[in-house]
C-alpha cells in the first residue's frame, strides 16, 4: 500500500506542472465533446430505429397493443446514455495513452529517475496491440457482467473493478517501454500485478468524484509512471544484490 501511495503523491505533485496541465485535460474533454455531438446528432436516429423495430417485429406486438412503444423507446433511450460512459472512459483514456504519456513518461523519468538505464523494451506496435487487448477485454468484461448490474450492488462494484483492469493493462505497458527490456516488464507484471490493479482500482474510484474526473485519466498516466518505474529500479536493485 505505501507505494501505491506513494506514486499517487508523486503524480498530484507532477500534475501542477505546466506541460502535463497542457495536455492533461484535452482526453477527457475530447472524449466529452465527441461523445456528446455523437449523442446530440443520432438521438432522433436512434429512438426512431426503436420505434420502427416494435412496429415490424411480430413478437413485440403487444408492446404496441398495450400501448407501451413510448415507454420502450425512452427505456431504449437510457439504455443509450448508459452505454456511453464506457466509451467515453475509453475514449478519455486511449487520448491520454496517446497524448500524454509520451510527455508523462521521460518527465517522471528524468525528474525522479535520472539514473535508472533506459532498455527500451517497448515499441509502437507492441503498444498498439497491448491498447486494443486491453479495449477488447473491457468490453468482453463490461457485456459479460451486465446481467449483474440488475442486482444493484453490481452496479455499484463491477464498473471501478473492470475499468482497473482496463487501465493498469493500458498504461504499464508505456509506462515501462522506454526504460525497461521485454524480460523486466513481463517480471513486474508477474509480481507486482495486485499492486498495479489497487492502483487501478483506486483511480477508477475517482471518476466518480465530480470535476476531479476530468483530470483523472492523466492522473493515472502519472500514477502508474510513478509505480512502474519505481517497480523496475526495486527490481534490478534486488538484482544487483543477488549478483
Amino acid at each position: 500500500m505505501g507505494a501505491i501511495i506513494k506514486a499517487m503523491g508523486g503524480a498530484l505533485r507532477d500534475l501542477r506542472e505546466p506541460r502535463v496541465l497542457a495536455v492533461g485535460l484535452l482526453p477527457p474533454l475530447a472524449a466529452v465533446l465527441v461523445w456528446v455531438a455523437a449523442a446530440w446528432a443520432f438521438a432522433d436516429d436512434w429512438a426512431r430505429w426503436v420505434a420502427d423495430g416494435i412496429a415490424t417485429t411480430s413478437w413485440l406486438t403487444w408492446v404496441r397493443d398495450w400501448g407501451l412503444s413510448s415507454v420502450l423507446v425512452w427505456a431504449s433511450g437510457i439504455a443509450a446514455v448508459a452505454a456511453l460512459l464506457p466509451a467515453m472512459l475509453i475514449t478519455a483514456v486511449l487520448v491520454t495513452d496517446l497524448v500524454a504519456m509520451p510527455v508523462i513518461v521521460p518527465l517522471v523519468g528524468e525528474r525522479h529517475y535520472p539514473r535508472l538505464e533506459r532498455r527500451e523494451g517497448g515499441t509502437v506496435a507492441g503498444s498498439v496491440w497491448n491498447a486494443t487487448t486491453a479495449v477488447v477485454i473491457f468490453a468482453v468484461l463490461w457485456l459479460v457482467t451486465l446481467p449483474l448490474w440488475l442486482t444493484g450492488i453490481g452496479a455499484l462494484l463491477l464498473p471501478p473493478l473492470i475499468s482497473a483492469h482496463f487501465n493498469q493493462r493500458l498504461f504499464r505497458y508505456d509506462a515501462l517501454a522506454e526504460h525497461a527490456s521485454a524480460a523486466e516488464r513481463e517480471a513486474i507484471v508477474r509480481g507486482s500485478g495486485g499492486r498495479l490493479y489497487l492502483l487501478g482500482l483506486a483511480l477508477a474510484l475517482l471518476y466518480y468524484v465530480p470535476f476531479v474526473n476530468l483530470a483523472v485519466p492523466v492522473l493515472s498516466g502519472l500514477a502508474f509512471t510513478h509505480l512502474c518505474l519505481a517497480e523496475l529500479a526495486r527490481l534490478r536493485h534486488g538484482a544487483r544484490d543477488e549478483g
